[in-house]
């Protein structure tokens, strides 16, 4: 039988480690990018690869930005040091702790917060003018409340750039996909917790990887859609590593507004 997981107590304790691993997503910013944001010439990712077009942000000296799900000293000091009044939430405390790091190294001011990113109850409702929602959901079972949430803490007009999973990626065969063969084995949507069999959950746990869920497009954009929002931008992007990018994008970003 497989054992009951509190997911969200694993993830933390699993980019904790990451962030020990020297990921590329624990990397922080270099003083030059965090110069060149300060004169306006910023790039931050969504994605893996493609920067995010320019033209999809508001105008940002003086926005109040949420960094959902998206620390790890990389986007939100750079959105900070464009001239946002940024705040992060996210579920690893040591991620966090490299936003401090850059902050503190920076001299910029950034409010951390640790929490899940399906619960944003620690702020008001319309707290927000933009949310920058780099690819992350994949770490939680359900992406619906992600929406709602950033919908209700968006104000009116207000923007959300997200990135995620084509949820094509995780039909195939984990270890064969890490050997180059694409052979389709699961359904969507995956789940770590569920779509593997025991032993090889078991496995997996043992390499203190985070677990990922792969949601279908009707949570990913029905599920912005069905909250609220209006979808006006997207493009895709690939991940260099995976042999899936060689035929297919593996990653989608939207722009979407609250009306």
């Amino acid at each position: 039988m497989t054992r009951k997981l509190d997911i969200r107590a694993y993830n933390r304790e699993a980019w904790d480690r990451e962030v020990a691993g020297g990921s590329p997503w624990t990397i922080a910013v270099s003083p030059e990018e965090i110069a060149r944001a300060r004169r306006g010439e910023f790039s931050v990712l969504l994605t893996e690869q493609k920067p995010v077009p320019v033209e999809w942000f508001p105008r940002l000296p003086g926005l109040d930005v949420l960094c959902l799900a998206a620390s790890g000293g990389q986007q939100a000091p750079i959105l900070a040091a464009a001239g946002a009044n940024v705040t992060v939430l996210d579920n690893s405390p040591r991620q966090l702790a490299r936003d401090r790091e850059v902050a503190e190294r920076e001299g910029l001011n950034l409010t951390l917060v640790e929490g899940d990113m399906r619960d944003l109850s620690a702020f008001p409702a319309e707290s927000f003018d933009l949310i920058f929602h780099p690819v992350s959901n994949v770490f939680v079972p359900d992406v619906r409340p992600v929406w709602k949430e950033a919908f209700r803490v968006l104000r009116h007009s207000g923007t959300l750039l997200s990135g995620f999973m084509n949820p094509v990626y995780y039909i195939f065969d984990l270890k064969k996909s890490e050997q180059g063969i694409l052979e389709a084995r699961h359904s969507a949507p995956y789940s770590d917790a569920e779509s593997l069999s025991p032993a090889e959950l078991e496995e997996y746990l043992q390499t203190g990887s985070p677990l990922e869920f792969g949601h279908t497009l009707t949570d990913q954009l029905g599920g912005q859609m069905d909250a609220g929002f209006h979808l006006i931008g997207l493009y895709e992007d690939y991940m260099p590593d995976s042999p899936l990018s060689k035929y297919h994008p593996v990653y989608i970003a939207t722009r979407s507004l609250k009306p």
